[in-house]
Protein backbone atom coordinates (compact mmCIF):
# COMPACT_ATOMS: atom_id res chain seq x y z
CA UNK A 1 0.00 0.00 0.00
CA UNK A 2 0.85 3.87 -0.65
CA UNK A 3 0.27 6.49 1.66
CA UNK A 4 -1.15 6.24 5.52
CA UNK A 5 -2.74 3.52 7.20
CA UNK A 6 -5.38 4.59 8.99
CA UNK A 7 -6.53 2.65 11.81
CA UNK A 8 -8.67 1.82 14.55
CA UNK A 9 -7.93 0.28 18.08
CA UNK A 10 -10.10 -1.23 20.59
CA UNK A 11 -9.11 -2.58 23.95
CA UNK A 12 -11.59 -2.25 27.08
CA UNK A 13 -8.60 -1.77 28.97
CA UNK A 14 -7.22 2.12 29.02
CA UNK A 15 -3.09 1.12 29.75
CA UNK A 16 -3.71 -1.44 26.99
CA UNK A 17 -5.69 0.58 24.51
CA UNK A 18 -3.12 3.64 25.53
CA UNK A 19 -0.13 1.24 24.72
CA UNK A 20 -1.27 -0.23 20.94
CA UNK A 21 -1.85 3.20 20.38
CA UNK A 22 1.05 4.81 21.13
CA UNK A 23 2.97 1.42 19.55
CA UNK A 24 0.91 1.79 15.66
CA UNK A 25 0.84 5.59 15.69
CA UNK A 26 5.04 5.74 16.28
CA UNK A 27 5.21 4.72 12.66
CA UNK A 28 5.31 7.40 10.12
CA UNK A 29 3.06 5.70 8.01
CA UNK A 30 0.50 4.50 10.13
CA UNK A 31 -2.38 6.65 12.02
CA UNK A 32 -4.33 5.92 14.58
CA UNK A 33 -7.67 7.90 13.89
CA UNK A 34 -9.73 6.57 16.56
CA UNK A 35 -9.55 4.25 19.82
CA UNK A 36 -12.53 2.42 20.98
CA UNK A 37 -13.47 1.10 24.95
CA UNK A 38 -15.65 -2.03 23.35
CA UNK A 39 -17.16 -3.43 20.76
CA UNK A 40 -20.37 -0.46 20.17
CA UNK A 41 -17.76 1.50 20.35
CA UNK A 42 -15.39 0.17 17.84
CA UNK A 43 -18.32 -0.31 15.20
CA UNK A 44 -19.40 2.99 15.22
CA UNK A 45 -15.85 4.40 14.96
CA UNK A 46 -15.65 2.18 12.08
CA UNK A 47 -18.83 3.37 10.19
CA UNK A 48 -18.24 6.58 10.67
CA UNK A 49 -14.26 6.49 9.68
CA UNK A 50 -13.65 3.72 7.38
CA UNK A 51 -10.18 2.85 8.78
CA UNK A 52 -7.87 0.49 6.22
CA UNK A 53 -7.73 -1.44 9.57
CA UNK A 54 -9.15 -2.02 12.95
CA UNK A 55 -7.02 -3.42 15.96
CA UNK A 56 -9.80 -5.72 17.66
CA UNK A 57 -9.37 -7.54 21.36
CA UNK A 58 -11.23 -10.43 22.11
CA UNK A 59 -12.92 -10.43 25.18
CA UNK A 60 -14.80 -6.45 25.33
CA UNK A 61 -17.71 -5.21 27.15
CA UNK A 62 -20.89 -4.81 25.46
CA UNK A 63 -20.23 -6.47 22.19
CA UNK A 64 -16.86 -8.87 22.36
CA UNK A 65 -14.67 -8.42 19.23
CA UNK A 66 -16.16 -11.75 17.58
CA UNK A 67 -19.47 -9.87 16.99
CA UNK A 68 -17.80 -6.65 16.13
CA UNK A 69 -15.61 -8.59 13.80
CA UNK A 70 -18.82 -10.02 12.35
CA UNK A 71 -20.26 -6.67 11.86
CA UNK A 72 -17.33 -4.81 10.23
CA UNK A 73 -17.29 -7.66 7.52
CA UNK A 74 -20.69 -7.06 6.83
CA UNK A 75 -21.21 -3.37 6.89
CA UNK A 76 -17.65 -1.99 6.26
CA UNK A 77 -15.89 -4.53 4.54
CA UNK A 78 -13.00 -2.32 3.14
CA UNK A 79 -11.75 -2.67 6.61
CA UNK A 80 -9.05 -5.45 7.29
CA UNK A 81 -9.73 -6.93 11.15
CA UNK A 82 -6.49 -7.54 13.31
CA UNK A 83 -7.68 -9.42 16.22
CA UNK A 84 -5.48 -9.38 19.81
CA UNK A 85 -5.36 -12.08 21.80
CA UNK A 86 -3.96 -13.32 25.37
CA UNK A 87 -3.47 -17.05 24.24
CA UNK A 88 -2.67 -18.73 21.38
CA UNK A 89 -5.15 -21.62 22.20
CA UNK A 90 -7.65 -18.83 22.81
CA UNK A 91 -11.02 -20.38 21.32
CA UNK A 92 -12.00 -17.28 20.38
CA UNK A 93 -9.44 -16.64 17.43
CA UNK A 94 -10.90 -19.12 15.56
CA UNK A 95 -14.01 -17.70 15.67
CA UNK A 96 -13.21 -14.35 14.95
CA UNK A 97 -11.38 -15.54 12.01
CA UNK A 98 -15.04 -17.23 10.65
CA UNK A 99 -16.26 -14.11 11.28
CA UNK A 100 -14.23 -12.55 8.82
CA UNK A 101 -10.56 -11.61 10.81
CA UNK A 102 -7.63 -11.34 8.71
CA UNK A 103 -5.37 -12.54 11.49
CA UNK A 104 -4.73 -12.44 15.11
CA UNK A 105 -1.68 -11.13 17.20
CA UNK A 106 -0.76 -12.12 21.01
CA UNK A 107 -1.26 -9.63 23.06
CA UNK A 108 2.93 -9.82 24.61
CA UNK A 109 4.01 -9.22 20.90
CA UNK A 110 6.86 -6.57 20.43
CA UNK A 111 5.93 -2.82 19.05
CA UNK A 112 7.58 -3.52 16.15
CA UNK A 113 5.87 -7.49 15.23
CA UNK A 114 2.38 -5.11 15.99
CA UNK A 115 3.43 -2.70 13.83
CA UNK A 116 4.59 -4.77 10.97
CA UNK A 117 0.61 -6.83 11.69
CA UNK A 118 -0.88 -3.93 10.85
CA UNK A 119 1.21 -3.23 7.78
CA UNK A 120 0.34 -7.12 6.91
CA UNK A 121 -3.04 -7.28 7.43
CA UNK A 122 -3.56 -3.27 5.50
CA UNK A 123 -1.57 -4.54 2.62
CA UNK A 124 -3.77 -7.84 2.04
CA UNK A 125 -1.80 -10.10 3.64
CA UNK A 126 -2.55 -12.87 6.16
CA UNK A 127 -1.46 -13.45 10.04
CA UNK A 128 -2.61 -17.02 10.85
CA UNK A 129 -0.46 -18.89 13.39
CA UNK A 130 -0.36 -22.69 13.83
CA UNK A 131 -2.53 -23.12 16.39
CA UNK A 132 -5.24 -21.37 14.23
CA UNK A 133 -4.42 -22.82 10.86
CA UNK A 134 -4.67 -27.02 13.35
CA UNK A 135 -8.57 -24.95 14.10
CA UNK A 136 -9.09 -24.49 10.17
CA UNK A 137 -8.13 -28.24 9.33
CA UNK A 138 -9.77 -29.76 12.27
CA UNK A 139 -13.25 -28.12 11.95
CA UNK A 140 -13.00 -28.91 7.59
CA UNK A 141 -12.93 -32.79 9.19
CA UNK A 142 -15.32 -32.58 11.08
CA UNK A 143 -17.50 -30.86 8.91
CA UNK A 144 -17.12 -34.45 7.11
CA UNK A 145 -18.66 -33.46 3.86
CA UNK A 146 -16.74 -30.67 1.95
CA UNK A 147 -15.74 -30.49 -2.13
CA UNK A 148 -12.46 -29.10 -3.06
CA UNK A 149 -13.27 -25.16 -4.42
CA UNK A 150 -13.74 -25.80 -8.10
CA UNK A 151 -11.58 -22.89 -8.93
CA UNK A 152 -8.52 -24.83 -7.98
CA UNK A 153 -8.24 -26.47 -11.64
CA UNK A 154 -8.33 -23.39 -12.80
CA UNK A 155 -4.37 -22.19 -11.27
CA UNK A 156 -1.52 -21.99 -13.21
CA UNK A 157 1.28 -24.24 -11.31
CA UNK A 158 2.88 -20.89 -9.82
CA UNK A 159 -0.49 -20.35 -8.44
CA UNK A 160 -0.74 -23.70 -6.78
CA UNK A 161 2.83 -22.64 -4.97
CA UNK A 162 1.79 -19.65 -4.20
CA UNK A 163 -1.46 -21.06 -2.36
CA UNK A 164 0.18 -23.97 -0.74
CA UNK A 165 2.83 -20.75 0.74
CA UNK A 166 -0.10 -18.93 1.41
CA UNK A 167 -1.83 -22.07 3.05
CA UNK A 168 1.66 -22.37 5.17
CA UNK A 169 1.19 -18.65 6.67
CA UNK A 170 3.80 -17.53 4.53
CA UNK A 171 3.43 -13.36 4.18
CA UNK A 172 4.00 -11.99 0.60
CA UNK A 173 7.47 -10.61 1.43
CA UNK A 174 8.08 -13.76 2.82
CA UNK A 175 7.01 -15.57 -1.02
CA UNK A 176 8.86 -13.12 -2.72
CA UNK A 177 11.95 -13.87 -1.29
CA UNK A 178 11.40 -17.70 -1.47
CA UNK A 179 10.58 -17.76 -5.24
CA UNK A 180 12.83 -15.56 -5.97
CA UNK A 181 10.53 -12.85 -7.68
CA UNK A 182 9.55 -9.37 -6.73
CA UNK A 183 6.91 -9.08 -3.81
CA UNK A 184 4.10 -7.22 -6.76
CA UNK A 185 4.41 -10.44 -8.73
CA UNK A 186 3.46 -12.48 -5.64
CA UNK A 187 0.42 -9.82 -5.24
CA UNK A 188 -0.49 -10.31 -9.02
CA UNK A 189 -0.84 -14.13 -8.21
CA UNK A 190 -2.65 -13.44 -4.63
CA UNK A 191 -5.04 -11.80 -7.08
CA UNK A 192 -5.35 -14.15 -9.40
CA UNK A 193 -5.54 -17.13 -6.80
CA UNK A 194 -8.49 -15.05 -5.13
CA UNK A 195 -10.32 -14.25 -8.12
CA UNK A 196 -10.41 -17.66 -8.88
CA UNK A 197 -11.61 -19.33 -6.57
CA UNK A 198 -13.65 -16.66 -5.26
CA UNK A 199 -12.28 -16.05 -2.23
CA UNK A 200 -12.79 -13.24 0.16
CA UNK A 201 -9.51 -13.01 1.75
CA UNK A 202 -6.64 -15.49 2.57
CA UNK A 203 -8.42 -17.07 5.30
CA UNK A 204 -10.83 -18.61 2.53
CA UNK A 205 -7.84 -19.31 0.48
CA UNK A 206 -6.24 -21.39 3.32
CA UNK A 207 -9.78 -23.29 3.70
CA UNK A 208 -9.46 -24.48 -0.17
CA UNK A 209 -6.23 -25.61 0.27
CA UNK A 210 -6.97 -27.71 2.65
CA UNK A 211 -9.97 -29.10 1.09
CA UNK A 212 -8.01 -29.81 -1.56
CA UNK A 213 -5.70 -32.09 0.30
CA UNK A 214 -3.12 -29.39 -1.27
CA UNK A 215 -1.66 -29.41 2.20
Amino acid sequence: MSGTTTVVVADDQPVVLAGFSAMIGSAPDLEVVATAADGVELVAAVARLRPDVAVVDVRMPRLDGIAATRRIAVENPGTRVLVLTTFDLDSYVYDALHAGASGFLLKDTTAERLVEAVRLVADGSMLLGPSATRRLVTDLAERGSRQPNPGIADLSEREREVMLAIAQGRSNIEIASDMVVSESTVKSHVSQILRKLGARDRVQVVIAAYEAGLV
